[in-house]
């Protein structure tokens, strides 16, 4: 797929080789001004699907914001707002991330110094609107990542209000993992003739996930962890997922009591703790991390090496979000899950009806045997 030199060598120092299938199929309309709708599976590379042709689209001399992406949630924002300056570096593009649980001003005086690309939460966005810190007047293109979960959280409102402050002329991309009514209604009501992609089906899991489970007492989950985190193939980075923040908390402390190298992510943290958190899981200087469903969606953690649901997920589809968490970017992963309980063998006869043989049961020798 042909780009731009500067955009060539942006990719070439990221370590792309060639356009993932969401890639392949997306760059194209997006390039030819056509609005979209994406629906794909988790760790496809999407961001790069919108970020590469906005950043070829946008005028690196204008100082002005001409392109917005909206996400649910402020990790997801500092992600995408990272790989698209990464992708922009060689052009002089300018990227800005707006999100809440951060002091306004350094955001105010970013805008000032000039940005062509606003990536932001919708509240702390409508905030700099209506102190009008931020115009939107000169936005062509507007993206909308994550729609469903923006769905979940209750920011369809903000979504079609800051749509609104927008020129009609612009170009609009939804990308969604799934695509339920309201997000049909509001494919209808604010895209014009969207040209639609789909890769995969709805709650599919990426193909490279190896998927385990075992079947553990409740009280025994704590001695089957450490059997997972000790076998000789090697956890060399884990994501482990449980249902609530005191859980979160309580895994941790007996982890490091058990000279475990861990830290736990969720929303009662501040944003800067969160971020200080991440940062060391990223650059693999953290092993573990331990997390609610607030890291379960868009975090992009290309080294995570497995996956493991301490907690059963509620439902199929936040099954298939949390073990996206591995395997991105066409890396192999390993997804491993505890089923403990009756609630957690009714998900696993749905998640075995949907998946099949892809989802396999294993031993632990330690406990059982």
């Amino acid at each position: 797929m042909p780009v731009s030199p500067e955009i060539e060598r942006a990719l070439a120092d990221m370590g792309y080789r060639a356009p993932t299938p969401i890639q392949e199929r997306v760059i194209p309309p997006v390039r030819a001004g056509r609005d979209l709708v994406g629906q794909a599976q988790t760790g496809t590379g999407k961001t790069a699907a919108f970020g590469i042709p906005i950043v070829e689209a946008v005028d690196a001399e204008l100082g002005r914001p001409q392109a917005l992406a909206l996400t649910p949630t402020r990790e997801l924002a500092l992600q995408v707002s990272d790989e698209i300056s990464r992708i922009g570096r060689h052009r002089g593009v300018k990227v800005v991330s707006i999100y809440g649980g951060q002091p306004m001003q350094p955001q105010v005086n970013a805008l000032g110094r000039g940005a062509q690309v606003v990536v932001a939460t919708p509240g702390r966005l409508m905030d700099h609107m209506q102190r009008r810190t931020l115009s939107l007047q000169g936005i062509r293109t507007a993206v909308l990542d994550e729609a469903d979960q923006m769905l979940d959280i209750g920011f369809i409102d903000d979504i079609e209000y800051i749509l609104r402050q927008t020129p009609r002329s612009r170009q609009t991309l939804l990308f969604s993992a799934t695509i339920p009514y309201p997000i049909r209604r509001l494919t209808r009501r604010y895209l014009r003739d969207p040209e639609w992609i789909r890769v995969g089906g709805d709650a599919e899991p990426v193909e490279e996930v190896e998927q385990v489970y075992y079947e553990v007492a409740a009280q025994d989950r704590r001695v089957a962890l450490r059997e997972v985190l000790d076998k000789p193939e090697g956890v060399t980075q884990a994501l482990i997922f449980r249902r609530t923040r005191a859980g979160v908390d309580r895994l941790v402390e007996d982890l490091r009591r058990s000279r475990y190298d861990a830290q736990g992510i969720h929303s009662d943290m501040t944003q800067a703790q969160r971020e200080r958190v991440m940062a060391r899981f990223r650059d693999k200087s953290l092993r573990l991390l331990v997390a609610t469903n607030v890291a379960s969606r868009g975090l992009d953690i290309p080294a995570v090496s497995h996956v493991i649901n301490y907690d059963m997920p509620d439902n199929l589809e936040e099954y298939v979000h949390r073990i996206g968490r591995t395997a991105r970017a066409g890396r192999r992963g390993t997804a491993v899950t505890f089923v403990s309980d009756m609630q957690d063998f009714e998900l696993l006869d749905d998640l075995q009806e949907r998946l099949g043989r892809t989802l396999k049961q294993a031993n632990l020798a330690l406990l059982y045997n």
